[in-house]
């Protein structure tokens, strides 16, 4: 998802390149020193992927299973592209006011450049 607001006064949200960082001891320390939380749990964790899980198996449902047989790998990356479309900017949901992710995203990034958090 892209972040359209000026974050630059929020807490630091550093991820790493490669996700096989995180178990580097000197990776860890350094981010001890510069007070920095691992956006990741320990190794093998089961939280760790639990929402990358629940996103996966909403795909290949909605789309994989329900839409194939595919004839190559192009239709299914366009299919990919379309429905990662759909889920983040046009699906709407009812807990956050039945508006799309996207739009909640960018009301929450007018609201903190209103009142100055994100300047």
């Amino acid at each position: 998802m892209i972040f359209p607001c000026n974050t630059s006064n929020i807490e630091v949200l550093r991820r790493p390149i490669e996700s096989a960082q995180y178990p580097s001891i000197r990776y860890t320390e350094r981010m001890a020193d510069e007070g920095i939380d691992a956006s990741v749990g320990t190794t093998g964790d089961s939280y760790d992927n639990a929402l990358t899980e629940t996103i996966i198996g909403l795909f290949k449902t909605e789309v994989i299973h329900h839409r194939g047989p595919w004839k190559g790998l192009d239709t299914v990356e366009y299919a990919r592209l379309e429905w990662v479309d759909w889920f983040n900017n046009r699906r709407l949901q009812e807990p956050i006011g039945n508006v799309s992710p996207a739009e909640r995203e960018r009301t929450y990034c007018r609201q903190l450049e209103e009142s100055g958090e994100a300047a």
